[in-house]
């Protein structure tokens, strides 16, 4: 009978010579043919590609966000009694100029951006928009007292106004809640409890009735480089104050560059209507400098104020060349102490432009906005620039001030579109951001 003892040692002797062999074999084929090598960099390389991948898509970014969030939040801020919409991009790897990061979107206030957050080389991530934090915002923006018509959303964030963009006059009705106005022979009664910059509730209606509208849909689209955000609006009539029935939708994109922005009025109802459309940003002041902030408006007439008290117009066009109010140097003009509250229109688009183009720049922090309007419907950009305030607000909107009052000479266009039913048109702009050394030329003497 064979010893057991004398199978184990040859099985022992077989495991060690099949295992040196392996490592012959190993060394042969791979550590001296390089192929090891070659298979550590494939993996690197594949690890760096995801990376790469995800980061573009914003993953990191939001995972990063997941992990920061409460884990327990008691209340949940909504204002407009709708959630908050977010598009969000991270900054990218290497990047050495000014980028965009999100914009934070109210669908239940008639879509008021009501931040843009940015990333400039100088100071970091910073707020664009002169708004009180989010819960503050939903404190405020009530649809109560002050709210009532909607009027906070014209002291913070970018407002959308509908449909009328700014000031229209008219006469206060005895209950001294409304106004009313005469459009082509029609009464419109409108509300005036939001106040105007000029303080004037009374006798003035501001800034359209969308404020405090609530979203009947909402849509997001993630994108390579950001995202999309739509919300349509179903207002009707605005409770009876307006000839015809619209429809609203409002679409936000954002890249890195550009925050992309685009309004479409269809007329639903039965009869014609006027439509004016604007936007309403305020742009903070990041270092309380308000001087030194430059300004550059495109070619135009500035509208003369008749009462600076009231902002009652005189219906006169004034050239602007040669006075204070010429900001239409390439590289614009210092604001300095030039306390503006005032429109341009007749604008004209610039060589190579895409339309009439105004620029808001901070050489201090080296970086400028850019606004494009990108639809011929924009006839007017109103600058509001308050001496003692935090912000500057730079208005493409559709119509002049007081677009049915009788200081108008009947040859002037003053902005509104008559849709006729069924008939639609389009409010569409972009806000790009840049840097201002990166273009040498481009700094004020």
């Amino acid at each position: 009978m064979e010893d057991p003892r004398l199978s184990r040692m040859y099985w022992a002797l077989l495991k060690q010579w099949i295992g040196g062999w392996r490592k012959s074999l190993w060394r042969a084929a791979v550590m001296r043919s390089g192929l090891l090598t070659f298979l550590i960099l494939t993996f690197v390389l594949a690890g760096l590609a995801f990376g790469w991948h995800e980061h573009r898509l914003g993953q990191f970014a939001q995972l990063k966000k997941d992990l920061n969030k409460r884990p327990v939040q008691d209340v949940s801020v909504r204002p407009g009694g709708q959630d908050v919409t977010q598009l969000q991009r991270s900054q990218l790897l290497g990047g050495s100029g000014p980028e965009f990061l999100s914009a934070t979107l109210l669908p239940g206030r008639g879509m008021n951006l009501l931040q843009i957050k940015a990333y400039l080389p100088q100071k970091g991530e910073v707020n664009l928009l002169a708004s009180p934090p989010l819960d503050e915002a939903a404190r405020l923006l009530s649809g109560k007292g002050v709210d009532a018509t909607g009027a906070e959303s014209l002291t913070m964030g970018a407002a959308i106004e509908m449909p009328w963009a700014g000031r229209i006059f008219g006469a206060p009705t005895p209950d001294g809640k409304s106004l009313v106005a005469m459009w082509h022979g029609m009464r419109l009664t409108l509300p005036m409890d939001a106040k105007d910059s000029y303080g004037n509730s009374n006798g003035v209606a501001a800034g359209g009735m969308l404020l405090k509208q609530a979203s009947d849909a909402v849509t997001t689209n993630v994108m390579p480089d950001g995202g999309e955000a739509m919300a349509t609006f179903l207002p009707g009539d605005f409770d009876g104050h307006w000839p015809s029935k619209t429809e609203i939708t409002t679409t936000v994109s954002l890249s890195g560059s550009a925050i992309d922005m685009k309004v479409i009025a269809r007329n639903m109802g039965n009869t014609a209507e006027p439509i004016g459309i604007g936007w309403h940003p305020r742009f903070a002041i990041l270092n309380g400098h308000r001087g030194q902030m430059t300004l550059r408006l495109p070619q135009g007439l500035r509208v003369e104020v008749k009462d600076r008290r009231t902002g009652q117009l005189s219906g006169r066009l004034l050239p602007v060349e040669g006075t204070e109010y010429d900001f239409t140097g390439r590289t614009g003009a210092r604001l300095g102490a030039l306390n503006l509250d005032d429109s341009f229109v007749h604008l004209k688009t610039g060589l190579m432009e895409d339309g009439p183009v105004a620029e808001l720049r901070d050489p201090e922090n080296d970086y400028g906005l850019r606004i494009t309007a990108m639809t011929s419907t924009i006839r007017a950009i109103r600058v509001y620039a308050p001496l003692d305030g935090s912000f500057i607000s730079i208005q493409p909107q559709f119509n002049y001030d007081d677009p049915f009052g009788r200081e108008w000479g009947k040859d002037e266009d003053t902005g509104m579109v008559v849709l006729q039913p069924g008939q639609s048109t389009q409010w569409r702009i972009r806000l790009e951001i840049f840097s201002l050394s990166s273009n040498q030329s481009d700094h004020l003497d």
